[in-house]
Parts: structure tokens; sequence; C-alpha cells
């Protein structure tokens, strides 16, 4: 284990991203904490607008993709022709799963809601569409479950902790050695720090996203 992984390593983590605003995936880091502690029910509508947030996110930084998100969520109630929706944000094939998630949304989330088991839940969530593997475990976090998004970031991050150097990083097919580091990474952290896994992996992937972390 790299000695670096310690409680108080993480929260200078955590206090640095708040002194400089950089506190929030698509809510802040207290909602986020509220939500993975409390992991309440989401009416249809928010439902809708949470996976619609992880739809938009994959492959844009979080200011594009919460800009885009704030304004598709304003029109959507109103919206009569998927085309509206294209002028905000020119991606068919995100667009047209946005708006399908917005028709079924009572049906989706209902459907979801009704499952026990969290592997029964990201396995649902991988049936919505435009969600795969990875983006499950993001939006299952976004609802409350605490889960970690095994980004390329947290791979890397599992990857030095078990100095295991010789893993190499498939952001497309997650190995799972590499889970298994992540995860050892993971339950070290929680014991350490008394929080929840997704809260963890949150405060880490922003850290190593503005370069707080060097990889």
């Amino acid at each position: 284990m790299v000695s670096i992984f310690t409680k108080d390593w993480f929260y200078a983590l955590d206090t640095e991203l708040r002194k400089l605003g950089l506190d929030s995936d698509d809510k802040s880091f207290d909602e986020i904490k509220e939500l993975l502690q409390t992991k309440p029910v989401l009416s249809d509508e928010d439902f809708a607008f949470t996976v619609a947030y992880v739809i938009l996110a994959g492959g844009f930084s979080q200011k594009t993709a919460k800009r885009i998100h704030k304004i598709i969520i304003d029109k959507l109630p109103q919206c009569n022709d998927v085309n509206d929706l294209l002028t905000v944000f020119n991606n068919k094939n995100k667009i047209n799963a946005i708006v399908k998630i917005w028709n079924n949304r009572k049906s989706y989330k209902d459907s979801y809601y009704k499952l026990h088991t969290l592997e029964e839940k990201l396995l649902y969530l991988q049936t919505l569409p435009h969600i795969g593997k990875i983006t499950a475990n993001h939006l299952a976090r976004n609802l409350g479950e605490d889960v970690v998004k095994y980004d390329v970031w947290i791979q890397r991050l599992g990857i030095l902790y078990t100095g295991q150097k010789d893993l190499i990083v498939d952001n497309s097919d997650l190995n799972p050695h590499i889970k298994e580091a992540c995860d050892k990474m993971f339950g070290f952290l929680v014991k350490e720090t008394g929080l929840p896994r997704g809260y963890i992996d949150v405060v880490l992937w922003k850290a190593c996203q503005n370069h707080l972390i060097e990889l």
C-alpha cells in the first residue's frame, strides 16, 4: 500500500476541493453525502432528471454537463419536439435517450424501486437508454446507492494503492483485478474515515480531475 492513502490525506483533499468551490458532481458534496446516508425515493421527474444528467456527463466536463442539463430539464416538461432539444445540444443519440427516459419516467422509476438488491439495480440501470456498465454505477450513486464509479481515475488510484503496476487500465472493460484493487482501497478508506464509499469516490474523482492528485 502506498503511504499517501491516509485519513488526513483524504480530508485534506476534501477541504481543498471545498475551498476551491469544486465540491460537487450534479449535487454538492454535502447533498451527495446526505443522499447516500438517507437514500430517498425520488419522484418520477427527479428520477428522469438524474438519469439525464448521467447521460449528458459521459464524455463531457462537469461544467458543460451541468450547464446543458439545466437548460434541458427546464425544457423537457414542455417539449413537444425532439428538435427543440437538439438546438440546445446537438447529439441525437443522447437527446433521444433523454426524451425516452422522460416519456417513460414513471415506468422506469417504478421498475427500479421494486428491486431489492444492489446487483439487481445495477443490472436494471444498464438496460436504460445510453447507460452502460460504468455509467450504471455513476447513476446508482446519484440515486443514493453507496457504490463506486470505476472510471479511469479511480482505476489508476486502485493500482497505485496496491502497487500492481503491471495492471493495464481499459476504461471500456473493467479488469477484475483492478476492480479488486479499487475495492481494497475503498475498504481501507471507509474504515479510516467512516464515510460512504460513494462519497469517497466522488472526492477522489474530483481531486484527480482537478490535479490535486497527480497520476
